[in-house]
């Protein structure tokens, strides 16, 4: 585990995160697609509790003492039970970024530390996760990388799911639609990239 390439790639996360988040308003923070999928704004909201409650801590419990009990998550009910819904877009967005740069100024330490003692970060340390299976310190970094493109990429879909349903035919990607419409008439967007169209002509 290359551990400041690492912290260089959680920064730059944060950074494509906040872009896309920051120019969006108050309806946009809250639609969703369907009512059990989740919101731009419920989104950061896990993202946030994530980096506090979760992999901040799993990873530095992991190096510290593998032996030790990972404090308990439900990242699905803290949706509710922590109300994300009615929190706001903008307070919710710096929770997440105060949090990441905490996450950056710990894993500075670590670094600091191993060059102090000459001693590399126990990255293959194995915990036991609650689910039932081991898994190392470095593959949990790893994850934690995963998660933050994962959500990414949600924000963008959601995004593109908001402007695709607010205007009409023809005004976003280009028109890139699959030729169906819905009971209202609006097209339904067809959503796989120009690479993934067989058969099509190239640039279509």
């Amino acid at each position: 585990m290359n551990l400041d390439a690492a912290r260089a790639q959680l920064a730059a996360n944060a950074e494509a995160i906040a872009a896309l988040v920051r120019p969006v308003d108050g309806d946009g923070a809250r639609w969703k697609p369907s009512p059990e999928a989740w919101s731009i704004l419920e989104v950061v909201c896990h993202l946030a509790d994530e980096e506090r409650d979760d992999f901040r801590m799993r990873v530095g419990l992991t190096l510290q003492d593998p032996t030790l009990p990972w404090p308990p998550i439900d990242p699905a009910g803290w949706v509710t039970a922590r109300d994300y819904a009615s929190r706001d877009l903008g307070a919710a967005l710096a929770d997440f970024l105060a949090e990441r740069e905490r996450s950056l100024a710990w894993l500075g330490g670590v670094v600091e530390a191993g060059v102090e003692t000459d001693v590399a970060p126990a990255w293959d340390n194995a915990a036991r996760h609650p689910a039932g299976f081991t898994i190392r310190a470095g593959d949990l970094m790893a994850s934690w990388l995963a998660h933050d493109l994962l959500h990414v990429r949600q924000i963008v879909e959601l995004r593109y799911g908001a402007m695709a349903g607010a205007v009409g035919s023809e005004s976003v990607a280009g028109g890139d639609t699959d030729g169906r419409s819905g009971e209202d008439g609006m097209p339904r967007w067809d959503v796989r990239y120009a690479g993934e169209f067989s058969g099509s002509p190239s640039g279509v």
